[in-house]
């Protein structure tokens, strides 16, 4: 996907205007548009913007994969396994800094979306609450031909491209779970870890829900990659 010339006009405006801030001409990677993606880079406003980019650049979206620390997947041919639910530019994510309860389909840009939110919000976080690295993810799945909510005439949902995943549960290092059902805004600690979860994920997702959307959310996170920061 190629940005239109108006906003890659107001992007590299933004850029330049860091660049001068910083008594420098030369554009940061992570403040510069053409600029490849790496995933331990700052994250800036040109950041989302790169990441959907790279939805139509299998190529470009596997090699920002390749930066990502610790993550074990396997590229996968374009394919359709469910009539009507063609799958494109997809990877399969074994594990990545935590291990998962189960591999799972993605599209490059949602797999490249979780490993940043993984490395810049959510260990972070985790360590700052708790004093302990996340260790383990638990997820509802990422692919699912169907149309939002099963509902016969409306869209397609993120599920039916693999472009979201279910997140359910959180496991860290000595063993303790943070549940989205069971601890979401519980007063103490597992609460403001998964409120401010979800809050970071918005940085990289473009639609980010949660039990305050409504009751089918009552058990996940959905993280998806369709839309601008739409954060629920």
């Amino acid at each position: 996907m190629k940005p239109s010339p108006a906003t890659l006009f107001y992007i590299l405006l933004i850029a330049l205007g860091v660049a001068l801030d910083k008594g420098v001409w030369q554009i940061p990677r992570e403040w510069n548009p053409l600029a490849p993606l790496v995933v331990s880079d700052p994250v800036t406003p040109v950041t989302r913007w790169k990441l959907k980019a790279l939805s139509g650049d299998r190529d470009a979206c596997l090699a920002a994969l390749d930066t990502a620390p610790d993550i074990r997947y396997a590229p996968l041919a374009d394919y359709t396994p469910v009539a009507g639910c063609p799958l494109e530019n997809v990877v399969r994510v074994n594990h990545t800094q935590v291990r998962f309860n189960a591999s799972f389909v993605a599209s490059c840009p949602l797999a490249l979306a979780w490993t940043m939110f993984e490395q810049h919000e959510l260990q972070p976080l985790s360590q700052r609450i708790f004093g302990e690295r996340v260790a383990s993810v638990r997820h509802y799945g990422s692919f699912a031909c169907r149309n939002i909510y099963h509902r016969e005439n409306a869209r397609r949902s993120e599920h039916a491209t693999a472009s979201a995943l279910d997140v359910a549960a959180f496991g860290l290092e000595d063993g303790r779970s943070i549940s989205v059902l069971d601890d979401w805004r519980d007063g103490g600690e597992r609460g403001r870890f998964l409120e401010e979860a979800q809050k970071g994920a918005c940085h990289y997702f473009g639609t980010t829900l949660g039990p305050d959307y409504n009751a089918a959310h009552a058990n996940h996170f959905h993280l998806g990659m369709r839309g601008i920061s739409f954060c629920r």
